[in-house]
């Protein structure tokens, strides 16, 4: 049985988020639908992250077992047709070993976070960025980031839900730069760790943005990490602006 990788796009919005569930849309359950469409019958597919609803993804990437041989551009081809109109593309497959897996075999994740920083409402990225009216200090949300990166606990910046084992993650990089945009400004935050829990992107992003506001000082995220407590955090940020961006593995499948 020939395992296929899948490397995915899609606009999170319709969607309750990646997990299959039960009579509400998701996108592995709009996958796995096109999949029964090429081979009949019930398939189930794996993914590197379970992003949330509204969440987008760049680069997601996900595994799917079949019966039939198939040449990986057919296949990708066949599916994009299959899942129109649904706002998913499958832009790279590839044949792997039937003991690689989408989540498991995994070295990094990537997540972007786009904020955008205006008086206007956001018309044309509405749904794709966190709008919001302070005007932004970088410096100070770059000051208050460095923080956080390292291995620690953290408690304060994951949901009271997180079915995580430990708070206890290391986070490898947070890159934020900043972007003219119309009648404002854009800042993307670049997040970069083996693994995430469960709203830590959008913990650390609502933190961020206070302290860029000015509401809080940089050291106030130090204070919050050190809480180790779920009440230090910011406001959690929506989940428009965030974006699954790549997964990295020791060998790149799609190469």
């Amino acid at each position: 049985m020939p395992r296929y990788a899948l490397k995915i796009e899609y606009d999170g919005g319709p969607f309750v988020g990646w997990q299959r569930q039960t009579a509400q849309t998701s996108v592995q359950g709009t996958i796995e639908a096109a999949l029964a469409k090429l081979e009949p019958g019930t398939h189930k597919i794996a993914a590197a992250g379970r992003t949330d609803a509204g969440v987008h993804a760049l680069g997601q990437v996900a595994h799917a077992d079949l019966t039939r041989d198939w040449e990986p551009f057919r296949l990708s081809e066949a599916l994009n047709y299959h899942l129109r109109p649904a706002p998913i593309a499958i832009t790279a497959c590839a044949e792997v070993a039937p003991d690689w897996h989408a989540r498991f075999s995994a070295l990094e994740r990537h997540y972007l976070f786009r904020l955008l920083s205006r008086r206007p409402p956001a018309v044309h990225l509405r749904g794709r960025v966190w709008h919001v009216k302070p005007r932004l200090d970088m410096a100070a949300m770059q000051a208050g980031a460095a923080h956080l990166v390292g291995k620690h606990d953290f408690t304060t910046f994951r949901s009271t839900v997180c079915q995580a084992d430990s708070p206890v993650k290391t986070l490898d990089e947070i890159t934020i730069t900043e972007h003219d945009a119309p009648a404002g400004r854009e800042f993307r935050f670049f997040l970069r760790a083996r693994s995430f829990l469960h709203n830590q992107v959008r913990s650390i992003v609502g933190s961020l943005e206070r302290v860029g506001a000015g509401s809080w000082p940089p050291e106030q995220v130090k204070a919050a990490l050190e809480a180790r407590d779920r009440a230090a955090c910011g406001p959690v940020c929506p989940p428009q602006g965030l974006y699954l961006s790549e997964v990295i593995y020791p060998d790149d499948p799609f190469a």
